[in-house]
């Protein structure tokens, strides 16, 4: 039967195309136009995944009257896809007027500080830094 497949005659059209014997196979994007594997699974898994608050961010978020917008929860969840394309696992995300600590394998905020806050404070044991 594959000799009868050899045998058709091409498509109008088709001319110069060869058809992929593996059902697999995709197109391959020319060198330098496509994105990184690792940029998209980070994008991929980092968009299907929304970030965690832990106990003690929640309560320093309401002690300190922060409330994030949409668009600023969506460059925290930026900032944390950078940091983990990096492979940072404990970062510092800065943002606006706002610094987070951020376990970037759990997508897990930790701890919120806002400007006042944040003079003079030392972040400890964190392996990266995001400004977003």
């Amino acid at each position: 039967m594959l000799d009868a497949v050899k045998r058709l005659p091409p498509l109008p059209g088709a001319q110069g195309v060869q058809p992929s014997l593996n059902p697999t196979a995709s197109a391959k994007t020319p060198a330098g136009k496509g994105a990184q594997f690792s940029d998209i699974l980070t994008d991929k898994l980092g968009t299907s995944e929304p970030l965690n608050f832990s106990a003690h961010a929640q309560s320093r978020l309401m002690t300190r009257s922060i409330q994030l917008t949409g668009q600023q929860m969506e460059r925290l969840q930026h900032g944390v896809n950078q940091a983990a394309q990096k492979g940072s696992r404990e970062s510092l995300v800065v943002m606006d007027n706002l610094a987070f600590i951020v376990s970037v394998p759990n997508r897990t905020v930790v701890t919120a500080v806002d400007g006042a806050a944040k003079s003079g404070n030392v972040f400890t044991q964190i392996d990266g830094a995001v400004i977003v």
